[in-house]
């Protein structure tokens, strides 16, 4: 976690006027850090390739106002006990972090982890049939005794959400709730005890700072978090438009899988499932055991420990990756790998690649590799 100086300027830095994510992340990679972005002159900041004066101008017309404003965000995290993540620090989400899009800082509440384990994002409608909210709650239910470590993520709407969230809850597993709004409030309000029980072996989980209000933007943008955030996007009942579509093609983007439950043809809340399924953008499942599969998430399912000494010809980098693989009886994230590692993103992905072809390593959906059988 970073000190309340480096804080500052670090949730001052999206508040800038023309300063996007890519603009604020690109900032503080020439700079070296958000603290020095705000120190830097003008003629520093305009022999950046390719940065308009404009930007510049509004930048330092702006920095006292946002600092200021940062200075009172402190002052709500350090009253309420807020968590913060940055996207260079270890504790932010792995799996969010390889997103290009993914926010420089997240504030969270309750007992959260979000590295460890199995996260899968449940959406749908706001509006489902008895038999949709029915099939949600028994594949919750269902994942949760027939594997570990698992946690549900979903963004508390009525309908599909509320009840992942609930049936995580029941269930005793964890459950992550991703608001459109800061940490000073709850929306919707009739699901604020949902939330509260969250905060007990879950959390929440936001990219805003407090006094954002739940304006309709900010669902539409939160929902790259509920899929970059997770191994995997289950949407159980969604019409031809909203916002669960939007979510599955965001997961689609960032090379996640993403299922589907599907409905009569004559079912409207159904007819984005089924569309999904048709476009082949995402896998029919009819159950939990459909996910577990394709997950390989069935924890029932042992590993035999690959005998190392078997293979004379492993490199001194296979070795090392292969005694990681062995202590993670789930595989490994490749992002993970690299941050325990220090080796180049490019020679541990080359590296696992060789361990594949020599079939001492599986790759799992979502980039995580595992200790072969």
């Amino acid at each position: 976690m970073r000190d309340a100086e480096q804080l500052k300027y670090i949730i001052a830095l999206p508040l800038l006027p023309e300063v996007g994510l890519r603009t604020a992340k690109a900032l503080i990679e020439y700079f070296g850090s958000a603290k020095e972005v705000f120190s830097a002159s003008k003629a520093d900041m305009l022999s950046i390739p390719n940065i308009h004066k404009d930007t510049v101008d509004s930048i330092f017309s702006s920095k006292v106002t946002a600092l200021q404003r940062a200075e009172k965000e402190l002052g709500f995290i350090e009253k309420n006990n807020i968590l913060t993540y940055y996207f260079e620090d270890t504790d932010y989400p792995y799996r969010l972090r390889e997103c290009p899009d993914a926010p420089i800082l997240l504030y969270g509440k309750g007992y959260l982890n979000l590295n460890d384990g199995k996260f899968l994002s449940v959406v749908g409608t706001r509006m489902p049939t008895d038999n949709g909210k029915q099939i949600c709650k028994q594949i919750v239910l269902d994942l949760a005794q027939s594997t570990t470590d698992l946690t549900i993520v979903s963004g508390l709407a009525y309908g599909i959400d509320v009840t992942a969230h609930k049936a995580a809850i029941s269930s005793g597993i964890p459950t992550l709730i991703i608001p459109g709004h800061g940490l000073d409030r709850i929306y919707p309000y009739a699901n604020r005890q949902v939330a509260v029980e969250s905060l007990k072996e879950g959390g929440i989980l936001t990219e805003y700072m407090s006094e954002t209000q739940p304006d309709r933007q900010n669902f539409v943008a939160r929902n790259r978090i509920i899929a970059g955030l997770s191994d995997a996007t289950l949407v159980v009942e969604s019409k031809l438009k909203g916002g669960s579509l939007i979510t599955a093609d965001m997961a689609n983007g960032y090379s996640r899988e993403v299922f589907a439950i599907p409905g009569r043809p004559s079912d409207k809340t159904s007819a984005g499932c089924n569309m999904l399924i048709k476009q082949q953008k995402a896998a029919l499942v009819e159950s939990a055991e459909d996910i577990l599969s394709a997950m390989q998430w069935d924890s029932k399912e042992k590993s035999v420990p690959v005998q190392t000494e078997l293979f004379d010809n492993l490199t001194e980098e296979e070795t090392l990756l292969l005694d990681m693989l062995h202590k993670a009886e789930d595989g490994l994230h490749v992002n993970l790998i690299v941050m325990e590692t220090h080796l180049p993103y490019s020679q541990v992905t080359s590296t696992l690649m060789m361990m594949e072809l020599k079939g001492i390593v599986r790759s799992l959906p979502g980039n995580i590799y595992k200790a072969a059988k």
